[in-house]
C-alpha cells in the first residue's frame, strides 16, 4: 500500500504544492453537491450585473481544493483533519488555474498517537499570480512506519 508522508518524515518549513484548472464542470457539480444555487454561481445574466461582472466559483470549491492537496500529501498517514480556516481574497472563475502551496508552520508530537499534530499555512493563487485565498489547517498524522498497519 502506498503511504504519503508521515509525521516522522516532515519538518517545520516543508512545502507542498499542486495546481489545476478549475472548469465549468467543477462549478456545476459544486452547486449540486453543496445545494448552493446562488445566482452568482449559476446565473450568468444575474452575475454580469453584480460587482463580480460574471459568474464566480463557490468559495467551498477553492477551500476544498486547498484541503484536498493535504489529503494527497498525507495519504494513508492522516488520522484526522482537525481544523481548516479559509479566507477568500478574490473571486475564482471557470478557466482559472489555481496553484496551492502549503507550508508546515508547527509540529506537536503526540507519542500516544504514534505521530503528532501538523499545523500548516496555505495560499492559493490564480494564473496571474494573484492570491485568491489563504488558509490554515491542522492535521493529526501518524509516523509512516505505523501507516502500513491501518487501525481496525
Amino acid at each position: 500500500m502506498y503511504a504519503g508522508r508521515g509525521y516522522d518524515e516532515i519538518a517545520v518549513g516543508d512545502n507542498f504544492a499542486t495546481s489545476m484548472t478549475l472548469t465549468e464542470t467543477h462549478i456545476v457539480l459544486g452547486a449540486g453537491l453543496f445545494g448552493d444555487f446562488n445566482p452568482l454561481h449559476t446565473d450568468q445574466a444575474f452575475a454580469e450585473r453584480s460587482r463580480f461582472k460574471g459568474r464566480i466559483a463557490h468559495g467551498y470549491l477553492t477551500s476544498s481544493y486547498m484541503a484536498s492537496a493535504l489529503g494527497l500529501v498525507f495519504h494513508g498517514t492522516a488520522v484526522a483533519y482537525l481544523e481548516h480556516h479559509c479566507r477568500f481574497l478574490l473571486p475564482v472563475r471557470a478557466g482559472d488555474t489555481l496553484a496551492v502551496n502549503w507550508t508546515i508552520t508547527a509540529m506537536e508530537s503526540k507519542p500516544r498517537q504514534d505521530g503528532g499534530i501538523v499545523t500548516l499555512s496555505g495560499t492559493c493563487t490564480n494564473q496571474d499570480a494573484q492570491e485568491v485565498a489563504q488558509a490554515s489547517a491542522k492535521m493529526l498524522v501518524r509516523n509512516n512506519r505505523s501507516a502500513a498497519t491501518p487501525e481496525a
